[in-house]
């Protein structure tokens, strides 16, 4: 079962501490328990191919950092006239090497579907990118069969996100050949914990699905994205280990 679980950054709340024991940095510690991760910090500043590879290097062969891409291109250009800062930025994060895990293009809640636009950013993310692509719109124009004709036709999946910002968000979309749910936290967001019962369902929905299946855990400003990512990887331990091979082996 090929599943990357993981919380947006790598930081380790005291709370979890104990559940991170060893030495090393954050991301040493972080990357014995856990097979991925998100790196936001990429969305507000650019980092050097030079960092994206020494994060690289502290972590297992299996390990995959998704990487979303920047606030510049997204927020700021809404995807025109961004060649030369896409080009930039997937030049640094090619430090990343075999550790490369899915682009994130995250949107903002005001960016209405735009089939030109929208087309023209993704065949020039094509044409320089060939990896795995996920898209989180936020905008109910999204969320029709038109734009997710155009996301399978670029092989770009669309984030199942929690708390839905429209109804459907919460469903995988786009491309079929990944699932990517980004759980932000609910009922408030980034703060609150979630249940039990509703990571059952995550892990049940885990459980069968593409090649390629990720969970990212955004509720992080109370630390617990952390203590729910140990917990679904608990729920699925059953199946395998964080790493592939049986648990208890």
């Amino acid at each position: 079962m090929n599943v990357c679980i993981g919380t947006a950054g790598w930081s380790i709340p005291r709370a979890s501490a104990a559940a991170c024991p060893g030495a090393g940095t954050h991301l040493h510690r972080y990357a014995r328990l856990f097979r991925a991760a998100e790196i936001n910090s990429s969305f507000h500043r650019p980092h050097a191919a030079s960092t994206y590879a020494k994060w690289a290097g502290c972590v297992p062969r299996e390990f995959r950092f998704a990487v979303k891409v920047p606030r510049a291109i997204t927020h700021d250009a809404r995807l025109r006239r961004s060649r030369s800062a896409l080009e930039q930025f997937l030049d640094e994060t090619r430090g990343l090497g075999r550790r490369h895990g899915p682009l994130l293009v995250q949107l903002p809640p005001s960016f209405e579907f735009d089939v030109r636009a929208v087309k023209r950013f993704f065949e020039l993310l094509r044409s320089t990118f060939n990896g795995s692509v996920v898209c989180e719109p936020r905008h109910a124009t999204w969320f029709s069969e038109r734009a997710d004709r155009l996301l399978r036709d670029f092989r770009i999946a669309r984030v199942a996100a929690d708390p839905p910002p429209v109804p459907g968000a919460n469903q995988p979309g786009g491309w079929p050949g990944l699932v990517y749910f980004r759980l932000h936290g609910s009922p408030r967001m980034y703060w609150s914990h979630y249940t039990a019962d509703f990571l059952e369902d995550i892990a049940a929905r885990l459980r069968d699905g593409p090649a390629e299946r990720w969970c990212i855990f955004d509720n992080t400003a109370s630390g617990a994205a952390l203590a729910n990512a140990l917990e679904l990887q608990r729920l699925l331990s059953d199946v395998t280990s964080p790493y592939g091979s049986r648990l208890g082996k």
